[in-house]
């Protein structure tokens, strides 16, 4: 009875442990991890090869809120296969319960779109491996179900964006598409993008923009910028 009680609490302490080991941070490398899914096995991130790359946690198949996020995905995701993205949804349910839940959800017609495909895979985590490797279980929360997470990984498999919201709440699929699109326009320019940016607005500038020989030499460079304050530098893009 002893040695069956010491695995219990050896087993737990070593469930604790993990749980609490650091997640992955921004500008780290994203952890690979094999899996099944919808669409075969996947190794995550490695199988999307050179494209931006999403992880997308969720609680528990064939709930309300999580229905409403995937069939907003499914409705994005030419959109986001434009930008050069792919994405992949995890939970802690089995792939087969992944498929019972996808062929439902390609049956609906949410707000009137009509039916969408769902082509991204959906990769099964019931050993909570990749849960635990990504920090997707909040203790407080839930040991069993994810909280509802969101890392965006750039070509080179390195972390550059990093969300968690709670279970309640649904996920602004919209916003997400605006911060990878912020992310390839500030890598791109190298340049930073201000609060509440959308695709065409001003850019800030890392550094002074132009010296007085650059501007002597082209006096026009004064009308491709303005300055707020001492430090904000702004690209006019309009």
């Amino acid at each position: 009875m002893r040695i069956y009680t010491l695995l219990i609490v050896i087993f737990f302490v070593g469930t604790l442990h993990s749980q609490n080991k650091q997640i992955p941070l921004i500008g780290s490398q994203a952890p690979s991890f094999t899996t099944q899914s919808t669409n075969g096995e996947f190794t995550f991130p490695n199988d999307f090869e050179k494209s931006w790359k999403i992880l997308f946690s969720h609680p528990k198949d064939f709930t309300p809120v999580c229905s409403s996020e995937l069939l907003e995905l499914a409705y994005l995701q030419n959109d986001l296969k434009s930008l050069n993205v792919q994405f992949a949804v995890i939970s802690t349910d089995n792939v087969s319960q992944h498929n019972m839940w996808k062929a439902h959800l390609e049956e609906l017609d949410y707000k009137g779109r009509g039916q969408q495909q769902i082509l991204f895979p959906i990769l099964e985590d019931s050993n909570k491996k990749a849960s635990i490797l990504y920090g997707m279980l909040h203790a407080p929360t839930s040991t069993s179900h994810d909280i509802r997470g969101v890392y965006i990984i750039d070509p080179n498999n390195i972390v550059r964006s990093i969300n968690f919201y709670p279970v309640e709440i649904g996920r602004n699929i919209l916003e997400i598409e605006r911060t990878i699109v912020a992310l390839q326009t500030a890598d791109e320019r190298k340049m930073l993008t201000p609060a509440n940016w959308e695709k065409g607005d001003d850019l800030l500038m890392m550094h002074y923009p132009y010296t007085k020989e650059e501007l002597a030499n082209n006096p026009e460079l004064e009308l491709e910028y303005y300055q707020v304050g001492d430090r904000m530098w702004f690209k006019k893009e309009k």
